[in-house]
């Protein structure tokens, strides 16, 4: 499971059936699930539905002290229009919330915020949740920047989307960013990866409050794992994008093309027709990377297209992308994607092939 904590916290007193009850358990607990956006509705629809699914099985356990949900908007107008164009209005905004929160959300973030300070009452607002009145303040996809923003998790132990891994460090250099994990708990603070983790974060809340057994079984319900195996990172491109004039672009192709062979410095700056010495030394300067673990990382790149793609054996794959043999590619692999070749096809590979749609799809295209 791709789930990293740094502080325990939580004691459960009494355990009835595998289900953990707290002391107060006839009192119900209070989430708050703040929607910054409305572009992916997962990433508050999500956490949600865990939560609400775990109502329905504690009734059936006969227990109290269930979820009490409410979505809400970081403005006034109490709006949140979706990517799909439908628009939500909710109850309440988060500033109309003034009592004690069992568990706090926010989901993504507004990148492009008005410039009437349209979010400054809810970061305000956001600011002032602390321990003392918010037992767990989370985070899903970019909503760790809303934290950051509210000055919650300094020196903190955080992660987020994938995609924004560089982009949360040079905005907040003070956090300490790991985005291989789906989820990250350091002391109150919850932080999860890209859109779906926040799934995989509220089922490892509900575990924490109320035991394995019934969070296996929201899990269950929803058809999802409730430790979902692998990593955040083998879901990314190694490759950040670059500048379309600069090194690594000119090269791509002509790497691509010779990857089955060694690709030396010498042998790359020959064909940049530059010295070996000042490739390395612009190279680097670019792409915040030396030349070898460029090719690396594209020879990787390659050999994930041809596991998703191919029926190519493993040996093939690793003999076509200059991986150096089957061992080699499985160390590589696990170092660079914290998974093998093999495991890595089983996740990613043409889903419409492994569930015998291929042919049809093929036909309809």
């Amino acid at each position: 499971m791709s789930f990293e904590t740094t502080k325990s916290t939580g004691k459960f007193v009494v355990m009835k059936d595998e289900v953990f009850i707290s002391g107060n358990m006839n009192q119900k607990k209070k989430v708050v699930i703040v929607a910054m956006t409305g572009r992916m509705l997962i990433d508050f629809a999500g956490p949600s539905d865990v939560f609400t699914t775990t109502n329905i099985f504690l009734k059936e356990y006969g227990l109290n002290g269930e979820y009490d949900v409410q979505i809400v908007t970081p403005t006034v107008d109490k709006m949140v229009t979706s990517g799909a164009g439908m628009k939500i209005l909710c109850d309440v905004s988060a500033m109309d919330i003034k009592s004690s929160i069992d568990t706090l959300i926010i989901c993504n973030y507004e990148f492009q915020e008005s410039p009437s300070d349209l979010f400054q009452p809810f970061y305000t607002w956001l600011a002032k949740r602390t321990e003392k009145n918010t037992r767990r303040i989370a985070s899903v996809c970019a909503g760790t920047f809303a934290l950051a923003k509210a000055g919650l998790i300094n020196n903190r132990k955080v992660t987020t989307h994938w995609n924004l891994n560089e982009k949360l460090k040079h905005n907040y250099p003070q956090l300490n960013v790991d985005t291989n994990f789906f989820f990250t708990k350091d002391g109150y603070i919850y932080t999860s990866g890209g859109v779906s983790s926040g799934v995989d974060m509220a089922l490892a809340m509900v575990e924490e409050d109320f035991g394995k057994e019934l969070a296996l079984k929201v899990a269950r319900e929803l058809v999802v794992y409730l430790y979902r195996p692998g990593y955040q990172s083998q879901f990314g491109s190694l490759l950040p994008s670059y500048n379309n004039s600069g090194l690594s672009q000119k090269l791509g192709n002509w790497v691509l093309e010779h990857l089955h062979e060694t690709l030396d410095v010498r042998r790359i700056a020959d064909h940049l027709n530059m010295s070996p010495r000042n490739f390395t030394r612009v190279f680097h300067k670019q792409t915040g990377m030396p030349p070898a673990k460029f090719v690396e990382k594209v020879r990787v790149e390659q050999a994930r297209k041809f596991l998703e793609d191919t029926d190519n054996s493993l040996e093939n794959i690793a003999e076509l992308c200059g991986l150096g043999g089957l061992s080699s590619m499985r160390r590589t692999f696990l170092r660079l994607l914290m998974t093998t070749p093999s495991d890595y096809r089983r996740t990613f590979r043409t889903s419409l092939k492994d569930a015998g749609l291929g042919k049809l799809h093929l036909l309809n295209g």
